[in-house]
């Protein structure tokens, strides 16, 4: 799977892979009101919506819709219950069909071998990526510039390794490792 890849290389195109029902709703309502709001953007939208048979919850209640709309969010975070608070901690930062095997994975890792993981849904690659290189360009331009990106911005009172997984090429999450 390259799609989002060939995405990303297009300006005019905002690519998501939401893992949820409820995120794919938040970005829908984004993308309408941006083609055809107001003020209509020259952009179009390119979502991956699968025929897996995942269980769709119910939207959480604090759900980070900034987060979901920007391209990353805090899906799960991992607990202590049953671990010591100085556990050993992993972030795993997951799209689309993939969220399903991050938590897991998250299940696995505490209960086998103590580690405690918060699992990130990461909604839209592409457009972490782009923020991440209008920031870098606003940066060169003017050094004094201690703007972080989002994914910086989530990412930066986390401990332990960051993992990502997707069901697209891995060139995908590549995207964002200058940031992460």
């Amino acid at each position: 799977g390259h799609s989002p890849l060939l995405a990303a290389t297009n300006p005019a195109v905002v690519a998501s892979d939401p893992a949820y029902s409820y995120e794919t709703a938040h970005i829908v309502r984004l993308g309408l009101g941006r083609m055809y709001g107001e003020n209509p953007e020259d952009i179009m939208y390119y979502l991956t919506v699968y025929n897996e048979p995942i269980r769709q919850p119910k939207e959480p209640e604090n759900l980070d819709v900034e987060g979901v709309l920007r391209g990353m969010y805090l899906l799960n975070p991992g607990s202590f219950d049953g671990v010591d608070e100085n556990a050993r901690r992993a972030q795993i930062l997951v799209s689309g069909v993939a969220a399903p095997w991050g938590l897991e994975a998250q299940e696995l890792l505490k209960r086998d071998f103590g580690v405690v993981a918060h699992v990130w849904s990461v909604t839209s690659w592409g457009e972490l990526r782009r923020e991440g290189m209008e920031l870098d360009k606003k940066k060169f331009n003017d050094p004094s510039n201690d703007e972080r990106t989002w994914v910086e911005q989530k990412l930066a009172d986390t401990q332990g390794p960051i993992v990502a997984s997707t069901d697209f090429s891995t060139m995908l999450p590549d995207l964002i490792r200058p940031w992460v």
